[in-house]
């Protein structure tokens, strides 16, 4: 994710126009990683359910799986994204300036090219996560970031290139994180491994299981982002300079839900191992206990972005009508973060626990329902500006928080199935 806010933050130099044009893609982006996300999910769920139960056989099969899946699915993106193109962005963010649209352009189709990298690099550091490693993965970021920031700064401020400079250096980066999992993941030592690329066929029980988690996590992480989409498109109506406001702070509330986001992903092996192993009272627990650490980190980070938020917005030097709207939609989006874990981390333990399809019911109802709906209401009827589209989406995570948490209650008594 974090490739991804450096384009923006570094392509500023080139003018608001490009910020827009990277910021549209960047969304489209968040979409495909999200995909991706979700199958490997999947995968670490069925991982980790089979070491909850002592069989590391069943457990490496999943992996193979899982890898096989998730590169599958990521060529056919990248490949209607190379070839739609501009159709593709014409069709989901409607007229915007020319300038734009050719930034845009450029970017979705560098960033269509590292897709099946990101669809390896996801699968393998699901696959360590299911093992409780997660370390083999956060060295292979920083190196994937470091190549982005450098090569970034390199074509941006030394070849004084546009939009293809922060797009080239991402691709290269993501290539090179996808290589550097792929070798890890084939180590003898560990417990979950893929044993030889060339042993990889495909298995029709063991992707169903997969399946069975990662569809209805991918169909909600979809939805999720195709709203995010949709409010994107009502923004870009708004003009130039709401789009940008509303790209820089959409890019720096990403650093708000980082915490939350991993938290979730270990909840994913936690609580997943313990329905493995039939302990739901034990998962429950340990759900609680990262659900306070959760707040205890937000706690530090939002009042961080209240009393810097000048100098954060700052950064992306924009004008300042559009650098005052986007401060005014950080320090509310910073208060309202009080009810985002229960609304987004606390559902990781349900998805563990094989209940993904209520989660995905409840959370692609409550986007379309309530934050679409009253965005427009807000944006349109209202005329209240680009802070609207945020009004709205504190209403659908309210709405997910009581769902949720009543749902979280009763996870030892349902018995939630296990793989």
């Amino acid at each position: 994710m974090l490739v991804g806010m450096v384009d923006v933050v570094m392509v500023a130099a080139v003018g608001e126009a490009a910020v827009s044009g990277v910021s549209l893609v960047d969304s489209i982006s968040m979409l495909i990683i999200q995909l991706l996300a979700a199958l490997a999910t999947g995968g670490a769920v069925v991982s980790a359910q089979y070491l909850g139960k002592k069989q590391s056989e069943n457990a490496c099969k999943a992996a193979g799986q899982l890898l096989i899946s998730t590169t599958f699915l990521s060529v056919i993106i990248a490949a209607v994204a190379l070839i739609g193109n501009r159709h593709l962005l014409g069709m989901i963010f409607g007229s915007v300036e020319d300038s734009v649209m050719n930034n845009a352009m450029i970017y979705f189709f560098l960033c269509a090219l590292s897709y099946p990298f990101l669809a390896v690099y996801n699968s393998c550091a699901a696959l360590f996560r299911a093992m409780g490693n997660s370390k083999v993965s956060m060295f292979a970021s920083l190196i994937m970031n470091g190549i982005n920031v450098i090569g970034n700064t390199i074509c941006i401020f030394g070849l004084h290139m546009g939009v293809e400079g922060v797009g080239i250096p991402t691709l290269l980066s993501r290539a090179f994180a996808a290589l550097l999992m792929l070798y890890p993941i084939q180590n003898p030592d560990n417990i979950v491994r893929i044993r030889s690329l060339k042993e990889l066929r495909f298995e029709p029980r063991m992707v169903k299981n997969i399946l069975s988690i990662g569809i209805p996590n991918g169909l909600e992480n979809g939805m999720f982002q195709f709203g995010k989409i949709a409010l994107q498109s009502l923004v870009s109506s708004l003009g130039t300079a709401a789009i940008a406001s509303y790209a820089v702070a959409s890019n720096l509330v990403t650093l708000q839900y980082l915490p939350g986001n991993a938290l979730g992903l270990g909840l994913i092996t936690i609580v997943g191992q313990c329905v493995g192993a039939g302990e739901f009272g034990e998962a429950k627990k340990y759900t609680r206990y990262l659900l306070v650490l959760n707040y205890a980190i937000l706690l530090f980070v939002c009042t961080a972005m209240i009393f810097g938020s000048r100098g954060l917005v700052g950064i992306y030097q924009l004008s300042p009508e559009a650098a005052s709207i986007s401060r005014s939609m950080l320090l509310y989006h910073s208060c309202i973060m009080i009810v985002w874990p229960l609304a987004f981390c606390q559902p990781y333990a349900l998805r563990a626990g094989s209940d993904a399809k209520f989660t995905m019911l409840v959370s692609v109802a409550s986007m379309w329902a309530f934050r679409i709906g009253f965005a427009y209401v807000f944006v349109r009827g209202l005329k209240t500006g680009t802070l609207g589209v945020w009004y709205a989406m504190s209403i659908d995570w309210a709405v997910r928080a009581v769902i949720f948490t009543w749902r979280f209650r009763g996870f030892e008594h349902r018995r939630l199935s296990k793989i």
